[in-house]
């Protein structure tokens, strides 16, 4: 058998093999609930699957706490009028959360980071007085996403009506995403005359504030400029 038809056979059964692995798919339930994992953050296919089998181990007990949990989740928590912060409110009705409602806050400061996890790296360290504002993305997916453009809009609206705020902190993670994120929220917050600063060194390039341990974080708030 000569060559080119040694190399023909070899595409045909590699083009076979893909065909073969599209048609395989998991039973419908199971694939569903592969399809729903893979859109969670940093999750692809085979995290999803492995997610989607562990599940299938559990108990009918587990499950139903798992289920209530996520259910009790969209029904209690709220996201704070101001801040976006997510909470849980303690009375019916109330939309701001306990640090925006905190008087001993300082109403000067507003620090701005990426998400959820930066804003509690940065209450950890018991040195920032001031208030915050959680973006939600990055730069590149503000741009993309309409939902999170409403964002941008709310914190321009708390910027125009609380006159108080004289000293804006983008607190972004010290990553190229990050420093697109400050460069693109330099842009938009101009206009308003406020004095931006940006956390100061000690931060690893590259790094995220989750990660970062207290002392570095303080120092960082503490060096801002």
């Amino acid at each position: 058998m000569k060559e080119w038809q040694l190399l023909e056979i070899s595409k045909k059964a590699t083009q076979n093999l893909k065909k073969n692995k599209k048609q395989m798919n998991y039973p419908p339930t199971i694939q569903k609930l592969i399809d729903i994992f893979s859109k969670f953050p940093t999750v692809g296919q085979r995290t999803a699957s492995r997610f989607a089998f562990y599940l299938i181990k559990k108990n009918e007990k587990e499950i139903e706490e798992l289920t209530l949990a996520i259910s009790n989740l969209k029904k209690n928590i709220k996201l704070c009028r101001l801040c976006l912060n997510p909470f849980e409110p303690l009375e019916k009705g109330k939309e701001i959360c306990s640090i925006c409602a905190n008087p001993a806050r300082k109403k000067n400061l507003l620090c701005i980071v990426e998400k959820e996890s930066d804003f509690l790296a940065i209450e950890k360290t018991k040195k920032y007085p001031g208030l915050y504002f959680i973006l939600g993305e990055t730069a590149l997916s503000l741009k993309k996403a309409n939902v999170d453009k409403e964002r941008i809009k709310i914190l321009e609206e708390r910027i125009k009506k609380y006159h108080e705020i004289t000293e804006i902190i983008l607190a972004t993670n010290p990553t190229t995403e990050g420093q697109a994120t400050a460069l693109y929220l330099e842009r938009i917050l101009k206009p308003f005359n406020k004095k931006i600063t940006h956390l100061g060194r000690g931060l690893p390039t590259g790094g995220e504030l989750e990660y970062a341990d207290e002392e570095t974080l303080s120092s960082a708030l503490e060096g801002r400029k």
